[in-house]
Parts: C-alpha cells; structure tokens; sequence
C-alpha cells in the first residue's frame, strides 16, 4: 500500500481520527495509568490546560459578531432554549432509565451532557453544507459558548444530585479561576493577540487538541485508580448509546419543527437545527474536571460518545438538507446582518470540539 494513500482511506473512515486519537487516550490511561506524585505534576497540567484553553475561546470570541448577532435575537434565544432548557428538560426525563438501563454514574453524565453549550465550528460546518444561514450559526455557536460557562456549572449544581457535582464555595472559586477569568482575560486581550491567533490557527489547534488529550487522559487516569471503572459493562455501555441515540434523534426534529413553527426561514432553520442539536466536547471536557473531580471519567464518557455520534449523524443529514426541494429552490435569506452570500460559503468540517 502506498504511503500517500493512507490519509485518504483514514478521511474515508466513519469515526472521527480525533475522536481515535481520545479513545488512545483512555486506552493508554486504562493501561498506564499516572499516580503519586506524577498526578500530582498532571493534575496541574492539566488545570493550566484547562486555563490555556478557555483564554483561547476568549480571544477568538469576536465582540463585533456578538454585536451583529443580538440584531437576530430570535434565533438566537431559540438555540439557547434548545441547548439550555429543552435538553436538560429530556435529561431529566431519562431519570426513569436508573436504575434499570443506566447506573447513577452513568446517568450523571448523561445529564451532564445535557447541560454542555453548543459547538461552533462543526455547527458552522454542517449549516454550511446544508446551505443555511452561516453567520447565524457562527452568532448562535458563540453565544451558546460564552453562556455556558456560566451557565453550565449553575445548571450542574441545580440539577445533578447526590454530592456527585456538589456546588460549594471551594468549587465556584474553581469555577471563576478556572474558566471564567481566562476567558475573561482572553476577550481584553483579543485586541492584541487576536493576529497571532489568526496567522498561528493551526498550530494552536494543535495546542487545543492536545489540551483535551491530557484533561482526558488526567481524568481517565484517577477514575482507573479509584477502581470505578469496575462498575461498567457492555451491556451498560450499549444501552447508554441507545438511549443518546434517542436524545439526538429527538433534538434534530425538535430543533427542526419546533422553528418551523416559529415561523423561521428555511436557512435559520438548519442553522438552529445544528447548533440547538449538538454538544460541545471541547468546552464539556475541562468544565466536567472542575465539577466531578475523580470522578470525571464516567461524567464525560457519555459527551464523548454523543460527540462522535452527533458528527456521524449531522454530516449525513447535512447532505440530505442540501439537495431537498426547499434548498434546491433557492429561498432567499431574510434581510439583515445575517443574511448574504456569505451564508453559502463552504467550509471545512473541524472536529475537535
């Protein structure tokens, strides 16, 4: 076999190389897991990746897209009403599923999912290739982000019980420490760095992945020296993607028909299908860390495998949506800020997040 011909059959393959290259991360935590003093020296690594990464959220943020994307409120309130009320509200309901389907572990996480923001670049990605509205799925994506960040940590407080995700003084300065004041700091120096970021995007991608490498392979690590790995089977694991099957399947109609109803074009409703149906593993992995300490590794278990299931399932939607009649026939974007040519521009599938 040649060489040059192995990228190409591995952008052939159904699963994601990045999603192989978390599941080598968990593999090489089951195998070799870090202990003593050498999680100690992780543990902060691990933490100033978790800072590295939500400073570069901060500077990538654009204020003036924020700003043009409040004039299409409606959209926006609609995604965020899908990712921080409908999702956690069918999050809920799965509760019935424990003890019978899922352990109590593996249910904390499947909530936990349910609360995690939105994605922005696979968002803007699938809408793009659906020829739908693009600057309002670029908008969406970032205020699902910069939201839950607060958003996320009160909702897990809230909602998860039984001490998993305890919410105390010592966790909300974690919290702040953690992820806020980065990003925080990211969005006053954005004026700065925000060149370097662009001519560097990417090696600091690399930078991005590799931070969510080692926040997975920490949390993977103390979960394998705390013993709770013993408490799941196949059996488990298979009724836990049948149930995310559901949950995905059921936000795409939802976010789908529930703008129709709402009376939104059809290009605002690709844009609110894809971003009100997908989590983000990026920014779920580093806020799950700060939450559920040793016990991280079960809470974002469930987010990896929606991760990859949601990749695989959008990108066959996103073809079906670009060749239906509604597409095919041009409707026209609606007047304002976010409509344009630019909302049929083609850009490429990212996966890290």
């Amino acid at each position: 076999m040649n060489r040059r011909t192995v990228p190409s059959i591995l952008s052939r393959l159904p699963v994601d190389p990045y999603v192989l290259a978390l599941l080598a991360t968990v593999g090489l935590a089951a195998l070799l897991p870090v202990s003593g003093t050498a999680a100690t020296f992780a543990g902060g690594a691990s933490t100033g990746a978790v800072g590295l990464l939500f400073f570069l959220y901060g500077a990538r943020l654009s204020t003036r897209e924020v700003a043009d994307g409040l004039r299409h409120w409606r959209l926006h309130v609609t995604v965020l009403a899908c990712t921080f009320v409908l999702f956690p509200l069918l999050g809920l309901a799965a509760r019935g599923l424990v003890p019978f389907v899922l352990t109590p572990q593996l249910y904390s996480g499947l909530l936990f999912l349910c609360l995690v923001p939105s994605t922005v670049q696979s968002s803007i990605a699938f809408t793009s290739i659906a020829r739908g509205n693009v600057p309002a799925a670029i908008c969406a994506g970032s205020f699902s982000s910069l939201v839950g960040i607060v958003v996320t940590p009160l909702l897990a407080a809230l909602l998860i019980g039984g001490g998993t995700a305890g919410f105390s003084a010592d966790s909300l300065f974690k919290i702040v420490a953690q992820l806020l004041l980065p990003f925080l700091a990211g969005q006053l120096l954005r004026r700065w760095v925000a060149g370097f970021l662009t001519r560097h995007r990417k090696v600091l991608g690399l930078v991005d992945r590799g931070s969510v490498l080692l926040v997975v392979y920490t949390a993977f690590s103390e979960g394998m020296v705390a013993g709770i790995w013993h408490q799941v089977t196949p059996a488990r694991l298979g009724a836990l993607l049948a149930v995310e099957a559901v949950l995905l399947a059921a936000m795409l109609a939802a976010s789908w028909y529930g703008a129709k109803r709402l009376g939104f074009v059809r290009e605002d409703r690709v844009a609110i299908q894809f971003a009100g149906s997908k989590k983000s593993l990026a920014a779920g992995l580093p806020m799950a860390t700060v939450l559920f300490g040793a016990h991280a590794s079960l809470a974002v278990l469930p987010l990896m495998l929606f991760h990859q299931m949601q990749l695989m399932v959008c990108a066959v939607l996103a073809k079906r949506r670009a060749n239906d009649p509604e597409s095919l026939a041009g409707e026209p974007l609606p007047a304002g800020p976010l409509s344009g040519p630019v909302a049929r521009t083609r850009l490429p599938t990212t996966v890290g997040e």
